[in-house]
């Protein structure tokens, strides 16, 4: 409910930026900025600060602050009051509850389900993402046009109500810690217990090092993407929309398919895979030349391999994540782990756009599809690639 929500805002919320506040592309540089700034200067510490709450509580009060945040926007439009502060204030303390509702979620994961069926119940969380993102967009846009854009931002805030209520009927409380084990907050030393948690483990740092490279270099592609498509090969909104939902049934279909793939080949090489088809998505795009047919075939199998891929490999590295990392620590793991993952993209959005303009578009698709094969070569020069089951903590 509440993804839904947030994939009808991911295309409501720029529109009400550009169509009722006449933002500038320097505003409209900010404001996606402010999204991500919350994992760059919270990330480390949420996790130490989700270990010492129930994580049913925390992803309550998560999604009941974003109500109260998202449901302003609508009605500071209505009065006519809405300016560009609004909106960044609100992407940004949107995103620190996102970060903590995203930590405590993962964690709470192995509190719920038993061991065996980490990756099952992982693949119906990807499975359910990549299905809600598919259409969301699409509802925004309709949203959009049938409500104005402020008023469509409601619905995001009704879907984070829902949200709060089913989570309140889970069963499981989901404390990290047994209430005589926690301690005084020491937030350097917790902080740098969590990272040792990820970076002690052979398979551990293989996975969070390749998903940083290949989050770092993904974002610095995704910024060109649609300039390339538009400016080098001359393609209309609606052909882009259409491969754009492609590449959504892809990830549905990478999803499906993940947890079979996986008992099959083992956690190890399908990461691996997963990493590896993600890198040649760029490759194929760049290209993409000649006859208009052959162009929008080519285009068709680069959205197939930048659908799938992440399916593949994000199933595996978050159960890999639940299944290493002891209990007491797994949320600070994977706080460590948004924080150098989303991180790495907020560089490499700088990185992209400056390659763009130095380099060329199709240029920039190359370099940044090679240093994704370098985050795919970190985990074939590690253990990962021998990796055929969950192994033991």
């Amino acid at each position: 409910m509440s993804l839904l929500g947030s994939s009808v805002t991911t295309v409501a919320l720029p529109l009400t930026a550009v169509l009722y506040l006449d933002a500038s592309a320097t505003e409209m540089g900010v404001l996606g900025a402010v999204g991500l700034l919350p994992h760059l200067v919270l990330g480390l510490p949420a996790g130490v600060w989700v270990d010492r709450l129930p994580y049913r509580r925390t992803i309550v009060l998560a999604d009941a602050v974003r109500v109260l945040l998202l449901g302003a926007l609508p009605v500071l439009a209505a009065l006519g009051l809405l300016r560009m502060w609004h909106l960044y204030a609100v992407v940004a303390l949107a995103g620190v509850a996102g970060l903590f509702e995203s930590v405590a979620a993962q964690s709470f994961t192995p509190s719920l389900v038993p061991r065996e069926r980490l990756l099952a119940a992982n693949s119906t969380l990807m499975l359910s993402n990549a299905t809600v993102n598919t259409t969301g967009s699409a509802v925004g846009g309709l949203l959009v046009s049938a409500l104005t854009a402020p008023v469509a931002i409601a619905v995001d805030a009704v879907s984070f109500a829902i949200s709060a209520l089913l989570k309140t009927r889970i069963g499981v409380a989901g404390r990290p810690r047994v209430a005589g084990e926690r301690g005084p907050v020491r937030l350097r030393a917790d902080i740098a217990e969590g990272l040792r948690a990820v970076f002690a483990d052979r398979v551990m740092r293989a996975v969070i090092l390749a998903a940083t490279v290949g989050a770092f270099a993904g974002q610095a592609q995704a910024v060109v993407l649609v300039l390339y498509l538009v400016h080098d090969l001359g393609l209309s909104a609606s052909l882009i929309g259409v491969l754009v939902a492609i590449g959504g049934v892809a990830s549905i279909a990478g999803a499906l398919v993940a947890t079979r793939v996986t008992h099959r080949f083992g956690p190890g090489p399908t990461f691996i895979a997963g990493m590896g088809l993600a890198s040649a998505a760029g490759l194929v795009l760049a290209a993409a030349a000649g006859p208009f047919a052959v162009t929008v075939a080519v285009l068709v199998v680069s959205q197939v391999l930048r659908g799938s891929g992440p399916s593949l490999y994000g199933v595996n590295q978050q159960t890999l994540r639940q299944a290493l990392i002891a209990p007491e620590l797994l949320s600070r793991a994977n706080a460590t782990w948004r924080f150098l993952a989303y991180g790495g993209q907020a560089l490499g959005a700088l990185l992209g756009g400056a390659a763009g303009a130095a380099l060329g578009l199709r240029a920039t698709l190359v370099v940044t599809s090679c240093l994704m094969l370098a985050g795919t070569a970190i985990g074939l020069a590690s253990p990962l690639r021998s990796l055929r089951g969950l192994p033991g903590r």
